[in-house]
């Protein structure tokens, strides 16, 4: 189980259930085109967050959507953000339903988003959020470490992810976030043996 530089906020229990809801939605969503409407209560899970949501079948990427705090409750986000992944990525088709066996969710659950000067980078702690106008670039924490990126690079790569061009992190009118994420998946809670 990975936490990029930050301490768990999450109790296991709880990351179980967000597990569980994105596979629930998941699979709602692929088998019969539904949106998942009913929630469990849980105080810590219905307080506003953002959530990306990373599908990966035989390892290899297969969809990664997510959003940053608004008003929803968090546990509404990783919902939403699965079946988007399923559906609305637009690097890859939408998954079916003879896929649903051989995809595994992880799940990466954001702290808020902060200004950041380029030196203060640090990789396998910070994601980047880089804005210019009307584009902007987001890569989790974790792309950067899983790479072997510098911080340069994971500017760059940050721009181009926007459409920009690679050195745009450097004009005094792009800026620069930083955020955290705690990141766990299927596999690190063995969630398909265990019951939520």
């Amino acid at each position: 189980m990975t936490s990029y530089g930050i301490d768990s906020r999450y109790a296991r229990r709880e990351k179980r259930i967000l597990l569980d809801i994105a596979r629930r939605a998941l699979t709602l969503a692929v088998t019969t085109g539904a949106a998942l409407q009913e929630f469990p209560a849980d105080e810590v899970l219905s307080q506003p967050g953002g959530a990306f949501v990373t599908l990966r079948r035989r390892g290899r990427l297969r969809g990664c959507v997510g959003q940053f705090a608004t008003d929803l409750a968090l546990i509404q986000v990783v919902a939403h953000c699965a079946i988007a992944a399923s559906r609305h990525d637009p690097r890859f088709p939408s998954v079916t339903s003879e896929e649903l066996a051989e995809i595994e969710i992880e799940l990466s659950i954001l702290s808020s988003e902060a200004e950041i000067r380029p030196e203060q980078i640090e990789i396998g702690r910070h994601g980047l959020i880089v804005t210019n106008g009307k584009r902007r670039g987001v890569l989790l924490p974790q792309v950067a470490a899983e790479r072997g990126w510098t911080s340069e690079r994971f500017l760059q790569e940050t721009c181009a992810k926007a459409g920009m061009d690679r050195s745009a992190w450097k004009n005094s009118t792009t800026r620069i976030e930083a955020f955290t994420a705690e990141v766990f998946g299927e596999s690190d809670l063995d969630t398909a043996s265990e019951a939520v």
